[in-house]
C-alpha cells in the first residue's frame, strides 16, 4: 500500500493504521528504525487539535498533503511530531507518542541518555531520539532522512483505544490508540473498546 493511500480516511482511522508501521531515520551516517506503537488523533473539528481555530502559519503544515511531518515545540521544552493525513485543506495529523527500537538500539539510547523501555515510550523521547525538531517540519515522509514505513494493517483485537493524554480541552474523545502489551506505550490504561 502506498503511504499516500494509507493515510487517507478519518485521522482516528489513520492513528489506528498507523501502529506497527515503521519510522526509519538516517542520522550521521547511521540508521534507526523504530515501530510506531501509539498513536494520537487530532483534526480542526477537535477542540483539541491546533489546528481547531483554522489555518495559521503554524499550522499550515497540518492543511497541506497527506505524508507529510508536521513537527512542533511544547513547553519551551520538548518537540513532538505529527503524521499529517486526510485531504488537502483539512486540518488533520496523528501524533506519534511512542515507538518501538527495532534496529539502532544503541544510538536511540545514546541520544537519549535512558536504556529500554523508557528511551521511547513518550513523543518528546521520540523526538529526541530520532534527532527530530523544526528543521524537520513539512517533511515528506517518502524521503530521507525520515521515512514512514506502510506494513501490512494490525489485527483489531490486538489495538487498544482510548482517551488522550496530557490535553485539556476534549478529554473524553477515545483518539488514543496502542498495541496491546506493548511495553513501550506511554500509559497503557483501561481501553474504550
Amino acid at each position: 500500500m502506498s503511504l499516500q493511500t494509507a493515510l487517507q480516511g478519518p485521522v482516528e482511522q489513520v492513528a489506528a493504521r498507523l501502529l506497527g508501521c515503521y519510522l526509519e531515520r538516517r542520522l550521521d551516517g547511521q540508521t534507526m528504525l523504530v515501530k510506531i506503537v501509539e498513536t494520537e488523533a487530532y483534526h480542526q473539528s477537535d477542540a483539541a487539535s491546533h489546528s481547531y481555530k483554522g489555518k495559521t502559519e503554524r499550522t499550515r503544515v497540518m492543511f497541506g498533503p497527506a505524508g507529510h511531518l508536521y513537527v512542533y515545540f511544547t513547553y519551551g521544552l520538548h518537540y513532538c511530531c505529527n503524521v499529517v493525513a486526510g485531504p488537502v485543506g483539512e486540518g488533520s495529523a496523528v501524533l506519534i507518542r511512542a515507538v518501538e527500537p527495532v534496529r539502532g538500539t544503541e544510538l536511540i539510547e545514546a541520544r537519549r541518555g535512558k536504556t529500554g523501555i523508557t528511551a521511547t515510550n513518550g513523543p518528546a523521547k521520540v523526538c529526541q531520539a530520532l534527532g527530530i525538531d523544526k528543521q524537520l517540519n513539512g517533511h515528506e515522509l517518502s524521503r530521507p532522512p525520515l521515512v514512514l514505513r506502510i506494513n501490512p494493517p494490525l489485527a483489531p483485537s490486538t489495538i487498544a483505544q482510548t482517551t488522550r493524554i496530557g490535553i485539556s480541552r476534549a478529554k473524553d474523545v477515545p483518539w488514543r490508540f496502542y498495541i496491546k502489551d506493548n511495553p513501550y506505550a506511554s500509559n497503557p490504561v483501561l481501553a474504550v473498546k
